[in-house]
């Protein structure tokens, strides 16, 4: 059998670590606490090829798109991890940012063996949400080789979306592959080749820009308040009270009968309060400015 991948750095062995087995606990953390703070830096280094596919993204979601997020293993449960967090948090629907991953929903707990081998799968998988030319799709993949994420982004490149690729080594397939080419090069693992680890960080910090940056330019944040979030247990809703006072200057009581009346919907109540609108008007005033509370506020 012919090894592929020797000379990807993520493949490669840390001398520095070679005998963590024979360390004490304390050791082997400080080791790994040093390797995961290189990871930052790593990920600044491509902040303007990440800049530049959110920017892509966010245009095209504002237009109507979606965004698609597609990996294998690792990368792609951190990629279903992302997309799961958005409705909650920006309260958009869930099939606005959507995750998928190589073996199916059984691959998020366990190992689906040669699930991401086949490119086949993955085309299928992009096939059967039917995405279009306002989509985009996020192919993740450590190694920049994965077969399923590439087989997926050539599909969706073929239906004319936005591809982006997502990897964490140099000169990546998945980077060709794609529109945005995203390279994190973090280097060899404290566990060799045990890519959950630096690269993993990587990749779920490059997703956190990803998602959130583009919902604050859709306007799903007012300034660095999660104004859109789904009041959906006690913490929540307590947080949404506590946002609304914040933002109106009103007492709590105020803010949490605004709230109740707006149906838990955060903007509605910031303007019902503002204005002196009941909440259909407050509806009606958020509507008329693309649902932007900053736009209606000022309007």
């Amino acid at each position: 059998m012919i090894d592929p991948l020797p000379e990807l750095s993520t493949e490669q062995s840390d001398p520095r670590y070679s005998q963590i087995d024979r360390l004490p606990t304390e050791r082997i953390a400080r080791l790994m606490n040093q390797a995961d703070a290189a990871v930052p830096a790593a990920v600044a280094v491509a902040i303007p090829a990440i800049s530049a596919a959110i920017d892509a993204i966010a245009e095209r979601m504002g237009q109507g798109g979606r965004l698609v997020y597609v990996g294998a293993g690792t990368s792609g449960r951190l990629a279903v991890l992302d997309a799961s967090e958005c409705p909650p948090t920006f309260g958009t629907d869930p099939s606005l940012v959507q995750g998928i991953i190589a073996g199916g929903p059984d691959a998020l707990t366990r190992s689906v063996e040669g699930a991401e081998d086949d490119a086949g799968a993955g085309a299928a998988a992009i096939g059967d949400l039917e995405v279009g030319p306002l989509d985009s799709v996020v192919g993740v993949s450590a190694s920049g080789r994965a077969p399923f994420v590439l087989g997926a982004l050539a599909e969706a490149r073929s239906r004319g979306a936005l591809t982006v690729g997502l990897s964490c080594n140099d000169d990546a397939p998945l980077s060709a592959a794609a529109d945005h080419g995203i390279e994190v090069v973090v280097g060899p693992e404290v566990v060799t080749g045990s890519t959950r680890l630096k690269a993993g960080t990587a990749q779920k910090l490059v997703l956190n820009m990803i998602s959130t940056i583009s919902m604050v330019k859709l306007g799903r944040t007012y300034g660095n308040k999660m104004i859109e979030m789904s009041a959906m247990n006690s913490k929540l809703a307590g947080r949404a009270m506590r946002m609304v006072a914040d933002i109106t200057g009103a007492d709590r009581e105020t803010a949490g009968a605004a709230l109740d009346a707006a149906g838990g919907q955060a903007k509605v109540a910031v303007l019902m309060i503002q204005h002196g609108l009941d909440a259909d008007g407050a509806r009606a005033l958020l509507e008329s400015h693309g649902e932007r509370l900053s736009d209606a506020l000022s309007g």
